[in-house]
């Protein structure tokens, strides 16, 4: 299951996880103009852990999810003359 709240700055999006064994806390991702974070709370450090990716990490994840394995390097193609 997932959440999406449009926020003044950013879009959040939660995801719970709904597994039937070794739940994992929810996994919180700000989308933000300048860089996208994903956070979750780690009950063995009692500490949330963040991680912080650039627009150009995005879309390199997003397309890394439906590619084979190797080594990738996404160019972006100017539209018009």
């Amino acid at each position: 299951m997932f959440t999406i709240e449009h926020e003044f700055d950013s879009t959040v999006i939660t995801l719970v996880d709904e597994g039937k064994t070794h739940l994992n806390d929810d996994v919180i991702i700000n989308a933000f103009a300048e860089c996208v974070t994903i956070e979750q709370f780690d009950p063995r450090t009692n500490s949330t852990l963040r991680i912080t990716l650039s627009p150009e990490q995005v879309q390199d994840l997003a397309a890394a999810l439906d590619l084979p394995e190797g080594v990738y390097r996404l160019v972006m193609e100017k539209n018009g003359g």
